[in-house]
Parts: C-alpha cells; structure tokens; sequence
C-alpha cells in the first residue's frame, strides 16, 4: 500500500513564501503531499494549497510591492503592534474563507494557547479564523479569540509540525524548516547598515511602522521591532530544533533565507526561489525516503 505522505510547513513570516517554492518542485517531481500542516506563514500558504488556491496566492504574492505590504498593516497597541484585521481580511476575501471540511485535502494548523501554553491543533470550522490565530506572532499581531481562548502563533509550542502531520496519519513526513539559518542575521544586516552610513538601525517597514507609532528611535541602538523580530527567531529556532530532535521528520528541507527580514513580504520571488531551490538539492533524499 502506498505510504502516506505528509507534508509540514514551518513558521517564518515573508520567508514563507518559500514554501510555494518548495510546493511547485515537488509537483514537479511527481511528489503529492496527502496530509498538508502548518504554522504561521505556513499555515497560511497550506490552506491555500489545500484549497487549489496556490496558483492565485503565488500570483498576488509576487505582486506585492513595500507599499502593498504597508498599506496592510493596521498599527494599534492593544495586544500587538499590528491588529493585523486588515491582512486576515484580505486572505479571507480571497483564499480561504471556508469550513474545513470543505478543503479537497487533509489540513490542519497550529496556535498556542496565551493563557497556558497549550499546543492547539486546529482542525475544524472556519479555515481563515484558523489561519488567523496560527498567524498572531506575539508583540506584533494580536491575539485571535477562538472557543473561548486567546491563541497566538503556533510557532511558540511547534514552528515546524511534524508531530501533527503524523497524528492526521502521515507514514512519511516531509518537513520545512526556515529558521535554520537565520539567527543572528536581522541583528547584524541593520548594524552593518548603520555602520557604512545607511540609515542606521531603523529600515524599510521598522522605520515606517515605529513612525507610524510616534516612536523615536536611537540610531545607536536597534529598533523595537528588530528586537522583536530576532528575538523571534532565536526563540522559535530553539523551539524548532528541540521539537524535531525528539520528532524529526523522514526529510528535512531548509531553504537559505536569512537574507530575508521579518516583514519582506514583497520579496516573494527570491523566496519562491530558494524553496524551490532546496527542494532540489534534496531530490535524491527526498525519493529514497519515498521508496515503498
């Protein structure tokens, strides 16, 4: 009997994009995931590729121009520094505001519980809801009310979750991990910036959001939401590589992203890339672990 394949998409907000990349080579391959999972960013693009909706969140994704991924942030201080109503309402009137039971594949995703820091694995009513609460990174996006709980990212309790995909029963899980080379990096691109010259720690999106916020900054030190943004990292790295060294998955693809910012939203095609790039380099790793 042919094994089932699962496939899980990790956290790593504009460096998820990469996990269209990493779809469309497997497609080419010939390699169909029968179980799709998510976190975060990943959660966002499994659902549209659950829907059949790949093709019109790649097309809008490299789209996106700096001013299209600004225009979507609503700046609030009320549980996050982005509310983030306007983003999810985008995705709901355009990808994925359906029943679960109503996606042509096997799907679901992850949130935390704020109150606990409970894992939830989410697998039932609304698809873009679900998206939502997997989605509120802590700090930046508010949290999501869902049956009476308070859910933020997924990515504090399982970024990359391989653990889920098996529970659906996945035989052969397949996993994405985009944190595994980027700690550190945001923390150093913005000191080598202000080091030659450039506008210093505060750049791109950081400096429009922190003004937006009538908040100054000092040029000598990082930014909020740098600060944020690579404590994120570090955090859910930690979090990734302790959660796959007791449940690794049969492959592992680790797209090179460091390159790219928290918020680089509008650099879909160079992540698209080096998703589909990856996929490549572990082609041969990717059949054996296929092989009946």
């Amino acid at each position: 009997m042919k094994p089932k394949i699962g496939l899980a998409l990790g956290s790593g907000s504009a460096r998820g994009w990469a996990h269209i990349g990493v779809l469309r080579a497997l497609q080419e391959a010939g390699i169909t995931p029968d179980i799709l999972c998510g976190c975060s960013i990943g959660a966002l693009v499994g659902a549209a590729y659950a829907d059949g909706d790949l093709d019109q969140l790649e097309h809008w994704a490299t789209g996106l121009a700096w001013q299209d991924v600004v225009g979507l942030l609503d700046v609030g201080l009320a549980g996050g520094l982005i509310k983030g109503d306007k983003l999810m309402a985008f995705f709901e009137r355009h990808f994925v505001d359906k029943d679960f039971s109503a996606l042509p594949l096997p799907f679901a995703c992850v949130a935390t519980d704020l109150a606990n820091g409970q894992e939830i694995w989410l697998r039932e009513g609304s698809v873009a809801a679900a998206v939502h609460a997997s989605m509120a990174m802590p700090g930046l996006l508010a949290p999501v009310k869902r049956d009476g709980r308070l859910l933020v990212d997924g990515g504090l309790v399982n970024p990359v979750p391989v653990s889920l995909c098996r529970a659906l029963g996945a035989d052969i899980v397949i996993a994405v991990d985009l944190g595994s080379d980027i700690v550190g990096r945001s923390l150093k691109q913005a000191a080598r910036a202000a080091g030659s010259g450039g506008p210093g720690w505060t750049r791109g999106w950081t400096s429009m959001l922190l003004t937006s916020l009538g908040l100054k900054n000092n040029h000598d030190q990082p930014s909020l939401a740098t600060v944020l943004s690579t404590s994120i990292n570090i955090m859910q790295t930690r979090i990734a590589r302790s959660r796959l060294a007791g449940d690794p998955a049969d492959v592992l693809i680790a797209p090179r992203l460091a390159h790219l910012g928290l918020m680089d939203y509008h650099r879909a095609a160079e992540a698209i890339a080096e998703g589909s790039a990856a996929v490549k380099r572990l082609l041969p790793a990717i059949e054996f672990a296929l092989q009946p």
